[in-house]
């Protein structure tokens, strides 16, 4: 209702509550000398104003609705009631509808980040590389990231790794999980696709899931021993296209395949490594940290192997080179890792298990829009017993 109404009361002031037509009440009310209701489809001040008027206070409500048919104000007693309309309720139970719904949105938006930023940096990378070098770019995919998760740490009160024993298995870790991996995928890169050898690293919970049953005693249950079986058919159907070349031709270390496969485990060993460094660092520290040590023997290689970079064509990085290379290592290892952490500590570890898959199928999207990337039918069907043989693995211990 528009206007005012006017109320007298012998001493204090009156309690203001909205209700609904269900007689719900959704705002709490106050005895301050000024309030403010709102919603999306109307403002509805309640201003007290104290005036004196012999041994009684008088109070004046002003109640403007966007509406007049939406808020009706009356008083009862001691109290101001303002009855909310049929209108209100619905458009209040479709503002909180869309409101769900945007936040479930949200929630997989975060979820599927880090893994979109995965798969799209090897496509990135793999842009990059002829022109860089490999060991460059690994480098530089690392130590960026490093520096600048240290920094996060460190802004959020995240104490430095101090210690013998901290220093040395972040220094483990780094060589492992940050120079053996990089350098492994950078040199896996330039002889294969982005998606095949997606999906080849993205094997290393198969080999975690092993290495996790003998040194902590996990069970695998039936469910993850099939996968692992599987997971294996899968990897060498991947492999049998490298393997079928001409043996005067064929050169182990020359598979790209075989590169890839070399980084998955090196993988694995780093996410079993993670629970021994978390004992003496902060992990988040301790990642940017193992990014940054990892990076640095290989810029050293770089140097002396003389990548391209370092002999004469950095001036022939375009822009697109260099956003190429920042994409990588701000998105695809910096972005990533702190969102994939903040998710872990959300307690959604189990949706991120089932997520793994998405890495491969955005790097095989984009190596096909930007490079014309195709599996062969044979590596088709490894690929998809694979991704099934993950998804086995990391659901060996769900309750049925």
């Amino acid at each position: 209702m528009r206007g005012c109404t006017c109320f007298s009361f012998p001493s204090s002031p009156p309690i203001f509550s909205f209700y609904s037509n269900s007689n719900n009440r959704f705002s709490s009310s106050s005895s301050s000398s000024s309030l403010l209701f709102s919603s999306a489809s109307h403002n509805c001040s309640v201003k007290l104003s104290p005036l004196l008027f012999a041994n009684s206070t008088r109070f004046r409500t002003n109640c403007k609705a966007k509406d007049p048919e939406v808020v009706d104000c009356v008083g009862t007693g001691l109290d101001v009631e303002c009855l909310v309309s049929q209108n209100e309720k619905q458009d209040l139970e479709i503002e909180y509808v869309e409101k769900a719904e945007s936040n479930i949105l949200l929630e997989w938006a975060v979820l599927v980040s880090p893994f979109f930023f995965w798969g799209t940096a090897m496509v990135a990378m793999k842009e990059v590389l002829p022109k860089a070098g490999p060991f460059f770019v690994a480098s530089f995919r690392l130590i960026p990231a490093g520096l600048l998760l240290v920094a996060f740490a460190n802004s959020k009160g995240k104490p430095l790794p101090s210690g013998l024993t901290a220093w040395l298995s972040i220094a483990l870790f780094a060589l492992v999980d940050a120079a053996c991996f990089q350098g492994f995928l950078a040199q896996g890169l330039q002889r294969t696709s982005a998606g095949l050898g997606s999906v080849i690293i993205d094997s290393q919970p198969l080999t975690v899931a092993v290495l996790a049953s003998f040194l902590f005693n996990e069970s695998i249950g039936l469910v993850g021993a099939a996968g692992l079986v599987l997971g294996v058919v899968g990897l060498l159907l991947l492999e049998v296209p490298a393997l079928a070349l001409d043996d005067s031709n064929f050169s182990l270390w020359g598979s790209g395949e075989w590169w890839m496969l070399l980084a998955a485990q090196s993988m694995a060993v780093g996410t079993v490594m993670v629970r021994w460094v978390s004992k003496y660092s902060d992990p988040i520290m301790a990642t940017g940290w193992h990014m940054i040590v990892g990076g640095l023997p290989l810029l050293g290689i770089s140097i002396l192997n003389h990548d391209p970079v370092f002999s004469g064509s950095f001036h022939e990085l375009s822009a697109s080179d260099l956003l190429a290379l920042f994409y990588t290592s701000i998105f695809g290892s910096a972005i990533s890792y702190g969102v994939f952490f903040y998710s872990a500590t959300k307690g959604s570890l189990t949706k991120l298990s089932s997520l793994t898959f998405l890495t491969p199928m955005f790097a095989s999207i984009f190596g096909f829009l930007y490079f014309g990337e195709t599996f062969s039918p044979l590596q088709l069907v490894g690929a998809i017993v694979t991704i099934v043989a993950i998804y086995m693995v990391n659901f060996r211990g769900k309750p049925s």
